[in-house]
């Protein structure tokens, strides 16, 4: 790593000051990206501001019709909330899935989705469930939040605070995990929302995107058999060495008929 200073600011406003008095801030909460990259010596930030301890940014709770999650909040603690996983045991459920139980304990939503890994699990979560981020400047709805590959709406210095995830009538998350870090392969969120049907795929393109012909034919008939027959194009997934696109896209429909499955009971 190159020479940076460390800052642990205890409010909003004192965090929000210092990002606006440094050379080359960086915002630090879990970690498990931006340390690792800087170990790398592929960032080098002036400044880290360490928002881990500010207790705006904690808590789970539901309100309103919606789990509303801190920003700050660990996978842990939506994981383990009563509230969450009474309201919308889906988005607990997809918590607990991320990761091992290192990562669970350290990781926090706000740092997950500002990173916008496209194998990460909360944007499935988001999209799918139609939720709302809030910044220290605005809401966004979460449709509008993940446009490409490691890309968000933030602006510059932005920091998301919470993240307000709708109740739906029932809801479930599905993943093929890579078994070595857990992260997405492919995984679908199917929902059934006071909104209408969503089905939000991570892992398998450049970020989270909805299959719209999925949404249609689950909104006739809410069953496996509704999307058993839906195939979807390879073009644009992601491939690697971890599974080429033509797999990803058989993947998509497998996890979406076993998240339907799962959404019925």
């Amino acid at each position: 790593m190159y020479a940076f200073r460390y800052h642990r600011p205890d409010t909003l406003d004192a965090a929000a000051r210092l990002f606006g008095e440094c050379e080359d801030p960086r915002y630090l909460s879990g970690g498990h990206t931006l340390l690792p990259t800087m170990k790398l010596r592929l960032a080098a930030p002036t400044d880290l501001i360490d928002i881990a301890h500010i207790e705006a940014l904690k808590g789970v709770r539901v309100e309103d019709g919606a789990v509303v999650v801190g920003a700050g909040a660990r996978h842990a603690d939506v994981a383990r909330s009563p509230g969450c996983g009474a309201a919308i045991p889906a988005l607990a459920e997809l918590a607990g899935m991320i990761g091992d139980f290192q990562v669970r304990n350290r990781g926090t939503i706000g740092g997950s989705i500002a990173n916008a890994d496209p194998a990460a699990d909360y944007p499935a979560a988001l999209v799918g469930l139609g939720a709302t981020v809030t910044t220290d400047r605005r809401a966004v709805p979460a449709d509008g939040f993940f446009p490409d590959l490691f890309e968000t709406a933030l602006e510059e210095g932005e920091l998301v605070t919470a993240v307000a995830f709708p109740k739906p009538r029932r809801a479930a998350y599905m993943k093929f995990p890579n078994p070595a870090s857990r992260y997405a392969i492919v995984g679908v969120f199917v929902a059934d929302t006071g909104a209408g049907m969503r089905v939000a795929v991570t892992g398998a393109g450049p970020c989270v995107f909805r299959v719209r012909e999925m949404e249609e034919a689950l909104t006739r008939d809410f069953s496996p058999d509704a999307v058993a027959g839906i195939a979807i194009p390879e073009d644009g997934l992601n491939s690697d060495i971890h599974a080429a696109a033509d797999y990803r896209a058989h993947l998509v429909t497998v996890m979406a008929k076993r998240a339907v499955a799962k959404a019925l009971g």
